[in-house]
């Protein structure tokens, strides 16, 4: 592995130990602190990866355009003024206005890292984007295992710790980024929008545009357990810090067992479709076990469960999207990727919260276990547009020049 991709992953660990420290509470915050519903926080939580989702295309776009260097330095600029300000200003509106910040700056962050791994490691194959996301949970679990102890001091004082994590990775990006990015940096390239060939006959977009909705639905029901099982666990009587262990195993199984995941898939898993495929699934146990889950034991149960089923998909679809990717919009096809996964977590909380403030927690596990069923049909099907991109290469091999 390139010495630059360590620092690379060094930087994906402070940024998501800063931001753990927020979106784990940030329902909790909305409902409990600050007096608001469900819904309503589902509706700041909307706003705040909708805002990800522009900056994740933006990201993606400025990587293939100007470069990681300054894509990852504008984008820490804005999430940095955001942390900070929250540090001082918490109120209702402020904190919606300031989570579209921090959203928009950490969306034009992530699709520049993922797409600059896989640059500084072409020939790794899937390996630059595996240990891109233990780096993730790497911080996860740092950001869950902490957040517990400030959080017993006052709810309010992990704003000053994410602002913290942020400032401290602004510092490191400066200093030993700048010679990295200029590796990364890519000549002047059109999108997909751009490009004369059309949506119709782009076989490399419409795989993608299927693998997104698939990817969608899992993000719209993963975001749950950031944002209403959260609650949900507060009403059963189970504790804040009983909570945050769950993301604490999160994290340390992600980190400890992914040689054991690893080996599994490289032994029974033959393709990254496969891979994927085997993922939901086990997504579906989960959840299945989550609507039964009503004391501790069964939602970390559930948790353990989750957290397999995401070290199969997580990884492997940034990895699809990068072969799937042409010379040169590698940027692009991550930023649609972070976009997609942004997206479901905006639509997540809100849904969720809609779901459970009309319906029940019951009746919300129910709908993603249908909509989980939705998208392993997807799956089985997100490339074959690409079989005809082959049948329409080979066509023209057999043509006479």
């Amino acid at each position: 592995m390139p010495k630059s991709l360590w620092l690379l992953i060094v930087a994906m660990a402070i940024i998501v130990t800063g931001a753990s420290f927020l979106w784990l509470l940030n329902a909790i915050i909305i409902h409990q602190e600050l007096g608001r519903s469900l819904t309503a926080a589902g509706f700041v939580l909307m706003l705040n990866a909708g805002a990800g989702v522009l900056g994740s295309l933006i990201g993606g776009r400025l990587f293939d355009k100007i470069g990681a260097y300054q894509t990852m330095i504008f984008g820490l600029i804005v999430t940095t003024i955001s942390a900070v300000v929250l540090v001082f200003y918490h109120s209702y509106y402020f904190y919606m206005f300031l989570l579209i910040g921090l959203g928009f700056g950490s969306g034009v962050i992530f699709p520049a890292m993922y797409a600059l791994a896989g640059s500084l490691w072409p020939e790794g194959g899937r390996k630059p984007f595996n240990a891109m996301y233990i780096a993730q949970n790497v911080g996860v679990a740092l950001g869950t295992a902490l957040v517990g102890v400030v959080a017993t001091v006052e709810l309010t004082a992990v704003f000053s710790a994410n602002a913290l994590m942020y400032a401290l990775l602004a510092i490191f990006v400066a200093i030993c980024f700048q010679s990295i990015g200029a590796k990364a940096q890519h000549a002047s390239t059109s999108n997909v929008f751009e490009q004369k060939t059309s949506l119709r006959s782009n076989y490399r977009m419409q795989s993608l545009a299927l693998l997104s909705v698939a990817f969608f639905i899992c993000w719209v029901a993963y975001t749950q357990w950031q944002a209403n099982v959260s609650v949900h666990t507060q009403s059963l009587g189970i504790s804040l810090q009983q909570y945050s262990f769950l993301w604490t195993i999160n994290g340390l199984m992600i980190v400890f067992a992914q040689p054991i995941v690893s080996w599994l898939i490289k032994k029974w898993v033959h393709t990254l479709k496969q891979q994927v495929i085997v993922g939901v699934l086990i997504f579906i146990l989960s959840y299945t076990v989550l609507l039964q889950a009503s004391v501790f034991s069964m939602f970390l149960v559930a948790m353990i469960i989750l957290t397999i089923g995401e070290m199969f998909v997580w990884p492997a679809v940034p990895t699809i999207a990068s072969k799937l990717a042409p010379k040169n919009k590698e940027g692009f096809y991550q930023g649609i990727i972070n976009s997609v996964a942004t997206g479901g977590r905006m639509v997540g909380p809100l849904l969720g919260g809609i779901m459970v403030d009309f319906f029940s927690m019951s009746i919300l596990i129910i709908l993603l276990l249908i909509l989980f069923g939705f998208t392993i049909l997807i799956l089985f099907i997100y490339d074959w547009p690409l079989k005809r991109l082959l049948e329409s290469r080979q066509h023209e091999a057999q043509i006479p020049s």
